[in-house]
């Protein structure tokens, strides 16, 4: 199978995309809308729950948006003035309909619909402590460990139970909360996932990223802080923050590669810190070179900043096709190779004989590197040289990306000059630690805690990895895993 991005095989992957709207006629329309612009985020699955005043009602599916929500009868399936919706791509729990998000349960208080972006860091030893207290797990998501913690909680409200619950996670969580007294908006206390509010005329909106409120037509107000929750019932809005304060440690790779360019993250622009990323790339790892290409799409804006600040022209030298269907059947491996050229292919006119420098966001495996020097080199390039948008990845991520294991992880298992041989090219740089920081306007300093989760780069984890330390607990997610595949 082609996958829609062929040359994003070998990248690090979101977990998901939340939107929640209170107070719509049309709040599944709008949280339909709002999943398309979240789709870069998750492309597995997505769903949508509604409440209607007395019912919830649920649509998941397998794929994306398109195909799934655009269709009037599933819309008229999802009445009622308030949604959530999700877009899934699991880093936890198999590929499945029962892991499909929003996740619904009928608890004590009523019914109760959750949507999470993040990853919970201790899911698997409180899932075990669970379900010895005989809780029944319907799903293999981190995200139902949360449900059966408020429905297990001895406080009596509704919301004294989610703040129990919640205070008894670790890791990194975004989430949208649906109940029949209203709708819940939350950020772990570090703020590592982002979540921002919105309005549209009388109603309140909540998004993974400002894009989504950009395309429903949505004013964008702020961002949910770390570790608050605001509450919406009815026309009532209120805040509460009942979380120890903590320093806020989002996660950076948000504008790396995560979020759409077109988003603000943080009060920043994404579009221009990725340029910035690429002026620094360019202070840091200068080359005598005729042409600066991106690898489309996520390389694009570093690559127009590489190119400003070192004079060298600014060309579309990798060519993407939009009208390329997801799925394409490849019954060898030569047409297997072949197939990559349907999506992206070296515009050769234009490279030949030239040196190039290549801008991309990351390196993962190293696999995709490799293709596309070759690329170049099959189209003429006299040299190609390679430059990251993002310092080495050495670490693996657990907190809501998908990450492979370290040992998997080019920059893990080899030096720069083992990274240059690998991928071929004649020579690669990745923009440091520090360039990163500097881009984003800020500093990183070894003596005071930093201001973003950068441990995919450093190794410096925010929090505590309570089921990554315990080795009972990853052989029985393992077994799980064997099970449920």
């Amino acid at each position: 199978m082609l996958t829609t991005h062929p040359f994003d095989d070998d990248k690090l992957r979101e977990e998901c995309g939340i939107f929640g709207v209170s107070g719509s006629d049309s709040a599944a329309a709008l949280a339909a809308l709002g999943l398309h612009a979240l789709q870069h985020r998750g492309q597995e699955a997505a769903g949508i729950t509604s409440f209607d005043g007395h019912l919830f009602h649920t649509h998941r599916a397998m794929g994306h948006v398109a195909g799934n929500f655009d269709r009037d009868e599933v819309i008229r399936s999802l009445p009622g003035t308030v949604a959530a919706g999700h877009v899934r791509y699991s880093t936890t729990g198999e590929t499945a309909l029962r892991n499909v998000q929003p996740l619904y349960a009928d608890l004590a208080t009523g019914g109760f619909a959750i949507a999470h972006n993040g990853n919970i860091s201790n899911a698997m030893k409180l899932r075990r402590e669970l379900v010895r207290r005989g809780s029944i797990f319907q799903s293999t998501s981190d995200t139902e460990t949360i449900i059966h913690l408020v429905a297990t909680s001895n406080y009596r409200t509704l919301l004294d139970r989610f703040i129990d619950a919640l205070k008894q996670i670790e890791g990194a969580y975004s989430l949208i909360v649906m109940t029949p007294e209203g709708m819940i908006a939350c950020r772990d206390p570090l703020g590592i996932r982002p979540l921002v509010m919105g309005r549209l005329d009388d109603a309140v909106i909540f998004a993974s990223e400002t894009v989504a409120l950009d395309v429903c037509g949505a004013t964008f107000e702020r961002a949910v802080e770390p570790g608050e929750m605001v509450i919406v019932q009815g026309s009532e809005i209120r805040s509460i923050k009942p979380f120890a304060p903590v320093s806020p440690r989002p996660c950076i790779f948000e504008w790396v590669y995560f979020s759409r360019p077109d988003s603000i993250a943080g009060d920043h622009s994404v579009y221009s810190v990725r340029k910035e990323i690429g002026a620094q790339l360019a202070i840091e790892a200068p080359v005598e070179a005729d042409l600066v290409i991106p690898v489309p799409d996520s390389g694009v804006p570093a690559a127009i900043g590489y190119a400003q600040q070192s004079g060298i022209p600014f060309e579309l030298g990798i060519i993407r096709s939009h009208y390329v269907g997801r799925t394409f059947i490849q019954p060898g491996d030569k047409v297997r190779h072949l197939g990559v050229k349907l999506k992206h292919n070296a515009n050769r006119a234009l490279i030949a004989g030239k040196r190039v420098v290549l801008i991309d966001d990351s390196i993962v495996r190293g696999t995709t590197s490799l293709k596309i020097v070759q690329m170049m080199r099959d189209a003429g390039a006299a040299e190609v040289h390679m430059r990251i948008a993002s310092p080495p990845t050495r670490h693996s991520c657990f907190y809501g990306v998908d990450t492979p294991e370290r040992a998997k992880l080019l920059a893990a298992k080899l030096d720069l000059g083992g990274m240059t041989d690998f991928i071929h090219a004649d020579s690669l740089a990745f923009v440091s630690i520090d360039g990163l920081y500097k881009a984003l306007g800020e500093a990183r300093r070894a003596d005071i805690r930093p201001s973003y989760c950068d441990a995919c780069f450093t190794g410096d984890y925010p929090t505590t990895l309570t089921d990554q330390d315990d080795t009972s607990v990853v052989d029985q997610f393992a077994l799980l895993a064997e099970r449920v595949n």
